[in-house]
């Protein structure tokens, strides 16, 4: 910190805190700057911290103010994401609520994560960006809490959701006899993790300025931490149960099918949770990092790494619908019926022809199990039909003969 920028510190620190420049003077940078943190984290209405930076940078650039091209490549690459992600978790409610064979306890479930990740995107991943890219809050005090609280509540409900659905596919497989997840359970299931999120962001909603180490500690845990290693538990067992155990005998092709069934779905789901993993990991870890190293905030690339971190966090929202086309036939249908009809719009395809052509596929999936045993009982049907009918015909012939015979006793068969 330069002589001048030192000098309106303690300026600023004396105008703020209403005493004498030459008693604050006393004080070294670090022990001013411990009093600074009490004193605005006491603050609840915010107006102390907000003149304390008004002052600060009075006549000056605004900290980390990055060049325009560098701002509108990363509103670029935001608003691809922001835009992938609203759309694709739009598209996955609307399959799943609009289509009855597609309310299934899992894919409402899945709804809940779209849910989530769309607030997520439109409600705090927009603000957080412009604030990000100008280091400025230009939207107020009472969205900044909102803000926080949304963000936290997302967060929570993403995590809690994928808890879950690990421990729904645990009692499938390893408790098939005990796993009874009814409509009626699910929605208690979705009420309960939206308020469990509720009330661990609740502080943000109380005391969105104040940000103590403790509960930044508890909020990492609870929603990171505890629940990975809890899923990483599960599916482990999942694995070992799907993969690595063999029984034996031969199996049905019921048996078959439904195994292949369960290994697809549960490895879906281990994708989505490995990702999940994967995107929140840097962004926490960033801040865990910052605590204990605090002089990296002064540098000039800070701001970069922070905006990659938290790109890659949000993007979150945006793998999952893609892991749901790639890895789930019926999604794969309806989400290639959505991109003919918009094809169809922009004049590219015969938007009737292509929706026949998938629902075909989905129906064609559907029933390629149970054709081989329709079209063996089917024949059967047929042959037992065939030899009555064989069986009535002669008895037919012989009734007409004996008729025959009856109308004309005296002819004689030659």
């Amino acid at each position: 910190m330069t002589s001048d920028s030192l000098n309106r510190l303690y300026n600023c620190s004396a105008k703020i805190l209403d005493q004498n420049l030459t008693i604050l003077q006393e004080l070294n940078r670090s022990e001013l700057l411990s009093v600074l943190d009490r004193v605005l984290s006491s603050d609840t209405r915010n107006l102390l911290r907000v003149n304390f930076t008004d002052c600060l940078f009075t006549g000056q650039e605004r900290p980390f103010d990055l060049p325009w091209w560098q701002k509108l490549s990363w509103s670029c690459v935001f608003a691809i994401m922001l835009i992938i992600a609203t759309g694709g978790n739009i598209i996955v409610m609307w399959i799943v609520l609009a289509h009855r064979r597609m309310r299934t306890v899992t894919n409402y479930l899945l709804v809940n994560l779209s849910i989530a990740d769309l607030m997520m995107a439109i409600l705090n991943c927009v603000f957080n960006f412009i604030f990000m890219l100008n280091s400025n809050w230009p939207f107020g005090v009472i969205y900044c809490t909102v803000n926080n609280f949304v963000a936290n509540v997302t967060v929570a409900s993403s995590t809690f959701t994928l808890v879950v659905i690990s421990f729904d596919r645990y009692m499938a497989i390893m408790r098939p006899l005990q796993h009874h997840m009814s409509r009626k359970r699910t929605t208690v299931a979705l009420v309960l993790i939206w308020l469990a999120s509720a009330l661990l962001a609740m502080p943000c909603l109380l005391y969105s300025t104040t940000m103590t180490r403790r509960y930044n500690l508890i909020f990492l845990g609870v929603t990171y931490l505890i629940p990975m290693i809890v899923m990483a538990i599960c599916y482990t067992l999942m694995g070992r149960e799907l993969w690595g155990i063999k029984s034996i005998g031969e199996h049905t092709e019921h048996q078959k099918y439904s195994m292949k069934s369960k290994r697809k779905v549960v490895k879906m789901f281990i994708i989505v949770v490995t990702i999940f993993g994967v995107c929140w990991l840097p962004y926490h870890g960033f801040f865990i990092f910052l605590y204990h190293y605090r002089s990296v905030m002064a540098t000039s690339y800070v701001q970069h790494v922070y905006l990659s971190f938290y790109w890659l966090a949000m993007s979150n929202a945006v793998v999952n619908p893609i892991i749901y086309y790639w890895m789930n036939n019926r999604f794969r249908v309806y989400f290639q019926q959505i991109i003919c009809n918009c094809c169809c719009l922009l004049g590219y395809s015969d938007s009737e022809n292509c929706q026949m052509q998938e629902m075909t596929r989905l129906r064609h999936s559907d029933t390629v199990r149970s054709q081989s045993g329709r079209f063996k009982s089917m024949s059967i049907r047929w042959r037992h039909s065939t030899a009555e009918s064989h069986v009535q015909t002669l008895r037919m012939n012989s009734r007409s003969i004996c008729d025959k015979n009856h109308l004309h006793p005296g002819t004689t068969n030659i």
